[in-house]
């Protein structure tokens, strides 16, 4: 008689790690948004510092298996502060051929590539390009390759439930975050209250994505197929309660904030446009709040109908992107001519024309400060982070209602879709918006002016005794009268500029990261902020001489812009576009900056902005 024993797998190596990258890939109907967003999320609970980088298709459904349906997702997270979603992702998971073409360039020496084999085959291979299949003909042989029939296992770990195969085929997304949950020692209890939150209302569909995430998180468990764990450990961030935020979450709290701050009704009018239609989704969920979101049916409307909310005492808002904003132009006009507190986000893209909708840009800078007939000065601000958008919304809030002017909010695509953790804020912590309305009936001009701010007074349409017309034609200096007058209206177009140059003196000064002077100085502005600030700290550590500065306004500049270039004998001017604030700071100061230009619809890495400081050096 003979007596079998039950034999368990070997306990997995634990390997600890600072810093890790992945990278989800697969089919835009794969989920990987989801799939990405799921792990962020449960990364954010366990106290990892991250930083997300979603990267979208730009067709609405591409077909199937195609390069350009590719949809994917990076994550970094890390035990470390950090500000960049990586370089170069440690791990790819990519579902099928099409993922792996589009991302493996991407992927480290020696990385972790895991494969759903299942989506390997003739017909997938050919719609992707491929001559031979990489997994046979061992191109592939330089990672260390998991070939796992995700496909497969997913429909094994759901047969009991009543799905069709199409649809629970769908579910594999889940399998392979379960299987990388534990690879990364990730809990699933956050995902699994998620699924059951999502569907509730359908009980099957709960009940299957529940299956695939424990099936593929047992199967990394109980299979020898990987022999080591990954450990990230907590990140030592300051104390305080944080959540994970994307940019364009970040600015629609922010301008939520502002209004209570300011205690008055937002009012915000858009048109929908990728990637700023976020924004109208998160503030329409703000009903119990003193906001009010208005679908309208183009971007002149949109805008139009925020200058009239701005008219009548609200705090006037819109938001697009660069086409939207070339089709607002006229308004914008509108709005600093009636001198009135307007904010004009603009979360910018590729471009010209319809351009790299999905992809990130920062081309609209001379668009913001000049794009517009005659001489139409408006401030300019610029989020450098995801979390940074909530505070410069209140910033824009704040100047436009005390200057009386509209005010640009430029973020970008990598902004407006990337996350990170944010850090709640305490109220106390936040600036006092102070909004007043002009009541003396006796005094009131509608173009007299404030002689700190030069702002004209803002007066409720309606108030007996302050009636007042406003318009796009030029305005007689104090009355507000129509005036063709040439002097006046030399007079008005000064005035109008001096204004906006006075904010200068009501913003904060230029920080330098850094030495205050040597050889070389880093310029930046907006999301350039986490590559550039990662890349000099870099090469300080290794003892160079370079320091680096963020510009959050860029009209006015801050007024020490000047004098930080001047202490540095090297000016570096990295941007996402072909050189615009590179142009003005030439044009202002007579610095010759030297340009680090990229135009891919990406990001920056921080080697790239690394290699070029060095050849400065």
């Amino acid at each position: 008689m003979s007596t079998q024993l039950e034999v368990k797998p070997p306990k997995a190596h634990v390997e600890d790690l600072e810093t890790v990258v992945i990278r989800f890939a697969g089919d835009s109907g794969d989920g990987m948004q989801l799939t990405g967003s799921q792990f962020a999320d449960t990364t954010a609970i366990l106290g990892n510092d991250l930083v997300t980088l979603p990267d979208f298709p730009a067709e609405i459904r591409a077909p199937a298996g195609t390069l350009p349906g590719v949809s994917g997702y990076q994550i970094s997270f890390s035990s470390q502060d950090i500000r960049t979603p990586g370089d170069a992702p440690g791990v790819l998971v990519a579902m099928n051929p099409a993922a792996l073409k589009t991302n493996l360039a991407d992927l480290e020496d020696g990385g972790i590539l895991i494969v759903d084999t299942d989506a390997f085959t003739q017909q997938n291979l050919n719609k992707a390009g491929y001559k031979s299949n990489p997994l046979k003909d061992q191109s592939l042989a330089g990672y260390r390759l998991f070939e796992i029939p995700l496909t497969t296992l997913t429909l094994r770990a759901i047969g009991e439930t009543t799905l069709g195969t199409r649809q629970a085929t769908r579910c594999k997304n889940f399998f392979a975050l379960g299987l990388v949950f534990w690879l990364y020692e990730r809990p699933v209890e956050h995902t699994e209250k998620w699924i059951q939150d999502k569907f509730r209302n359908n009980a099957e569909v709960a009940r299957a994505n529940m299956a695939a995430l424990l099936a593929g998180y047992n199967y990394a468990e109980t299979t020898e197929i990987f022999t080591t764990h990954y450990r990230v450990t907590k990140a030592k961030l300051a104390p305080g309660t944080y959540r994970k935020i994307t940019g364009n979450e970040a600015t629609a709290i922010g301008f939520v904030t502002a209004a209570m701050l300011a205690k008055r009704p937002l009012f915000y009018g858009s048109y929908p446009i990728t990637p700023a239609s976020d924004i109208l989704h998160e503030l329409s969920r703000y009903k119990n709040f003193p906001i009010k979101t208005f679908q309208a049916e183009d971007e002149i409307s949109a805008i139009g109908a925020a200058i009239g909310a701005s008219y009548g005492g609200s705090l006037g808002l819109t938001g697009t992107s660069g086409p939207g904003v070339a089709l607002k132009s006229e308004a914008i006009g509108l709005a600093v001519m009636t001198e009135l507190p307007l904010v004009i986000i603009n979360v910018q893209r590729g471009g010209p024309s319809t351009g790299l909708p999905t992809k990130t840009e920062q081309a609209d800078l001379l668009q913001a400060v000049f794009g517009r007939n005659s001489e139409c000065p408006v401030a300019v601000l610029a989020p450098a982070t995801p979390a940074e958008c909530f505070t410069l919304a209140i910033e824009a809030i704040r100047i436009a209602t005390r200057y009386m002017t509209p005010v640009f909010f430029l973020s970008d695509g990598y902004l407006a879709n990337g996350a990170e953790p944010w850090c709640i804020p305490d109220l106390k912590d936040l600036p006092q918006i102070e909004v007043k309305f002009y009541a003396d009936k006796a005094t009131f001009q509608p173009y007299r002016r404030d002689p700190k701010t030069l702002a004209r007074p803002w007066a409720i349409p309606g108030t007996p005794g302050l009636e007042h017309r406003v318009g796009g034609l030029e305005k007689e200096d104090v009355t507000g009268n129509v005036s063709y007058d040439p002097i006046n209206h030399e007079k008005m177009v000064h005035l109008r500029a001096e204004k906006i140059a006075g904010i200068a003196n009501d913003i904060p000064d230029l920080e330098v990261f850094g030495p205050g002077e040597g050889k070389v100085l880093v310029l930046g502005w907006g999301s350039t902020h986490g590559s550039i600030t990662t890349a000099v700290e870099k090469l300080q550590r290794a003892g160079a001489s370079v320091s680096s500065a963020h510009l959050r306004y860029l009209n006015p500049f801050p007024r020490n812009l000047g004098e930080v270039l001047r202490r540095f004998e090297r000016v570096l001017i990295p941007e996402l576009n072909l050189g615009q604030l590179r142009l003005m700071i030439r044009a202002r100061y007579l610095v010759d900056a030297i340009g680090l230009n990229k135009i891919q619809g990406k990001p920056f890495k921080v080697s790239e902005i690394v290699g070029k400081i060095e050849e400065l050096l």
